[in-house]
């Protein structure tokens, strides 16, 4: 991948150049932020440039048979390490057409894609000290093409402690011109050795500038639809597709949302226990979308209350509907929404039973709106 291919990140892609011309790369990075935030592009965009056989100023040449190969992520010196289930395959290698297929698909691909691509009871996958062993014997093999080997793993935050572990050693002293790069989410489950051997740098999220084009030059026209994705995304292109697949001209997280909030409004038991039934019926990754949503939709109730709908990023459906129910979220309560919603995702994350956390949404929600 090109530098100019990555979306957003000019200072990021800057840094790296300046970085790979002065020599001063560093043998360790961690890229840490969401996946829809562009780490793999940033990394394969990186590795490209140090392979480049014909580097220019500002990027690599993307001609020479180093760049093509990268292209086709088929560069014999650099190795891809990502999750697993460990039923399916202990190490990357055997599903590595699969997730090469994906990447280069779309290399803003998440966990929850990959999951249910390669796996098809869903089971949670991880790095294990398998694939530690693996990335060991390659790093310690001479270069086949006598530059650079780079490590690239991808979710590095589901290395077990075994592998973790094991991999310490040669992340701190690695073989010479060779190099490290960890793409991590959620920095919190990775070990502290970890993080202080490598140099952190955060990705940050796209503007919703750089994801409405993004997604127009997909293929996608409806405008209305585009602004409501983009400020729901919060700069993730892996959820901002998502949205665009799963909302398609009808938002139905819509349509629920105003569902709840007229059943709880009235105060009507049954429907809200029929909203609460309906909504366990689909799959977890739709419901932790609606509570995303609502979580959005609290935001833009208070971006109307308080700034005269200056930051406001709706559909035209939903402005009509702000207009009117935006006066229910107030100072009163609108901590209590966003607990409420953020509670609900983490839990629905952990399998929590869904009727029970749905009806208890219902009946939390009845009572907040009357608090306004």
């Amino acid at each position: 991948m090109l530098f100019k291919d990555v979306l957003g990140h000019n200072d990021l892609k800057e840094k790296f150049i300046n970085d790979v011309r002065s020599q001063q790369v560093s043998h360790a990075h961690l890229l840490l932020g969401n996946i829809g935030y562009g780490g793999l592009s940033i990394a394969l965009a990186l590795s490209q440039y140090l392979m480049c056989e014909n580097q220019r100023e500002n990027d690599s040449c993307g001609e020479c048979s180093a760049c093509k190969k990268v292209q086709k992520l088929e560069h014999p010196d650099i190795h891809f390490s990502f999750p697993t289930a460990q039923a399916i395959s202990k190490t990357s290698d055997p599903l590595f057409p699969l997730w090469k297929k994906l990447v280069l698909n779309n290399p803003y691909t998440g966990l929850n894609e990959w999951i249910n691509a390669s796996d098809d009871k869903g089971r949670k996958p991880i790095i294990s000290v398998h694939q530690s062993e693996e990335i060991i014997k390659k790093l310690t093999l001479k270069s086949f093409e006598g530059g650079y080997k780079i490590s690239i793993i991808w979710l590095a935050e589901e290395m077990n402690t075994a592998c973790a572990n094991k991999l310490l050693k040669i992340i701190e002293e690695p073989p010479k011109d060779t190099l490290f790069i960890l793409i991590v989410e959620n920095e919190d489950t990775v070990l502290p050795t970890i993080l202080s051997r490598t140099q952190i740098t955060k990705i940050k999220q796209l503007n919703d500038d750089e994801l409405v084009g993004f997604l127009r030059n997909q293929g996608h026209s409806n405008e209305d639809l585009l602004r409501s994705v983009s400020s729901r995304a919060e700069g993730d292109v892996s959820s901002a597709l998502e949205m665009i697949k799963a909302g398609g001209n009808s938002n139905m997280n819509y349509q629920r949302f105003v569902e709840l909030m007229r059943v709880c409004y009235k105060k009507e038991v049954l429907p809200m226990m029929f909203w609460a039934e309906n909504m366990s019926k689909i799959s977890r990754e739709e419901q932790k979308h609606f509570i995303k949503y609502a979580l959005y939709m609290v935001r833009q109730s208070l971006m109307k209350n308080y700034t005269e709908d200056q930051l406001m990023r709706t559909s035209t459906d939903e402005a009509t509907f702000l207009a009117k129910f935006a006066r229910f979220i107030t100072g009163n309560n609108v901590l209590e929404f966003n607990d409420l919603f953020n509670e609900a995702h983490y839990n629905i994350e952990r399998n929590a039973h869904s009727k029970i956390l749905f009806t208890n949404i219902t009946f939390e929600v009845m009572r907040y709106i009357h608090k306004a």
